[in-house]
């Protein structure tokens, strides 16, 4: 089993990796498919079904299904040309995607909502579709975006090719079990163990590159967070916070005033920068969400900011470790809110934060397996019941204790020897059953939970 570091951090546009990213690269699969017919389509027409449908528009998603289909990319995105190409689509009913010819597309009429069952592969689900010239159906493929920004079609989904079917990598570690013992066999860290698995797919140079490039990207979210005040857009009128808290965090420093527990403040703004950006459609790395994005920029920045001894060449040893785990608990559980409500998102977040700290620290294999088992133990059962389907109402907040439980649960750890009763296999399996028995109205549809019982108008 092989998930790469840059499948579990993505750079992306908010505000969600599944009903954001996901359908924009759909879309551009789509496209994919249509360059390789050996017919001319003359329109397209694109279906939201389960979580998509009664979630999409506070996440933008039919805004991303419509500029996937104009061939817009979460990586490359360019929010100033894509709010002028879909004014202009929205005008003249037509796309013209690269390769293809120009396409009749009117959002108004051409992305319809379908608030019926979900499809029977993933709760968050869409069919796009090709038209002749009379309008009629073509072609057309089923996609589910399963969390993360990760996309399959229909028939991958039943094939099981949610994971890599490469060439096989030196630690092919399923398990955490098997992860330790590969540890223990081989003496390299778990983050040594990722970065060579890495390396049988790409160049030093590459990886490095492209490490440096998702710690940059989380670090300048955060920054920009920091300094940006204002209204969320969606309708709710949430307050930005992040720099008004910062603002006063600054303040106080060198005046005598702060309580040590101030130092969850700091945490908590840096995540709440990350998450307002997000809400905000800014660029952000999935983490391995959009949603749960703010819990690992955090966790590093407190540990650079604020712990003695913190060095910027050792976020590599975090951000690989933390993809180890994140490896982990997609593979046998879910990253997806829409699957298995908000544990899957930002607990999946907090235990990987959790094993990368306790890794940057000096932790043991075993610590570090520890680290991430307490984070996530403490967010099973949490519902992803976002207010009027926007990542604001609690995801923000949320995203801060997130960070707080991280490195609460890597301390603890690092107090200890690595030994522990509740093996981190056996909470991402108890994740995975509690997502399973996980009441529909709870995960990511805003049919219950806050999203009902807070005025959202």
């Amino acid at each position: 089993m092989f998930l790469s570091v840059f499948d579990m951090f993505k750079v992306g546009v908010g505000p969600s990796s599944s009903h954001t990213m996901g359908p924009m690269v759909a879309g551009a699969m789509f496209l994919d498919h249509l360059r390789k017919q050996p017919f001319s389509v003359a329109g397209l027409r694109a279906s939201l079904h389960g979580s998509l449908a009664f979630t999409g528009v506070g996440h933008a998603t039919d805004r991303a299904v419509i500029l996937g289909l104009a061939g817009f990319l979460p990586d490359t995105y360019d929010a100033e040309k894509a709010d002028a190409e879909l004014e202009r689509i929205k005008a003249e009913g037509t796309v013209t995607p690269e390769g293809l010819p120009v396409l009749t597309f009117n959002p108004k009429d051409d992305v319809i909502f379908d608030y019926g069952p979900n499809l029977e592969g993933h709760a968050n689900g869409l069919i796009l579709r090709g038209l002749d010239a009379q309008g009629d159906v073509i072609t057309e493929v089923t996609y589910y975006s399963v969390g993360g920004g990760f996309v399959l079609t229909a028939d991958e989904l039943a094939a099981g090719k949610d994971t890599d079917d490469g060439a096989p990598v030196p630690f092919p570690f399923k398990s955490a079990k098997e992860m330790l013992d590969m540890a223990a066999e081989s003496g390299l860290s778990i983050a040594d163990m990722k970065r060579k698995n890495e390396l049988s797919r790409r160049g030093l140079n590459e990886l490095n590159r492209g490490v440096e490039r998702i710690w940059d990207v989380m670090n300048q979210c955060i920054d920009r967070g920091l300094t940006r005040d204002g209204i969320l857009p969606g309708g709710l009128f949430v307050k930005r916070r992040a720099k008004g808290i910062y603002d006063s965090l600054m303040a106080e420093r060198g005046m005598n005033l702060s309580a040590p527990h101030q130092i969850n403040d700091w945490m908590a703004t840096y995540a709440m920068a990350v998450n307002e950006e997000n809400a905000a459609g800014g660029q952000v790395v999935t983490a391995p969400t959009n949603g749960a994005a703010g819990v690992i920029p955090a966790v590093i920045r407190y540990w650079l900011d604020h712990v003695p001894g913190a060095t910027a060449a050792k976020v590599p040893e975090f951000l690989l470790t933390a993809a180890a785990i994140g490896g982990l608990i997609k593979y046998n559980a879910s990253i997806s809110g829409a699957e298995c409500g908000c544990q899957a998102e930002v607990g999946s977040a907090s235990a990987m934060a959790a094993a990368g700290l306790a890794a940057v620290m000096g932790g043991t294999p075993e610590q570090i397996e520890n680290a991430a088992e307490i984070a996530l133990e403490h967010h099973l059962g949490m519902t992803c019941d976002p207010v009027r389907g926007l990542v604001q109402v609690p995801c923000i907040e949320r995203n801060g204790l997130g960070a707080i439980k991280a490195v609460s649960a890597a301390s603890l750890s690092l107090r200890g020897d690595g030994t522990h009763l509740v093996p981190l296999d056996a909470a991402i399996e108890t994740m995975r059953q509690t997502g399973v028995d996980m009441n529909a109205k709870y995960k990511e549809t805003s049919l219950g939970g806050l999203a009902v019982n807070v005025p959202n108008c």
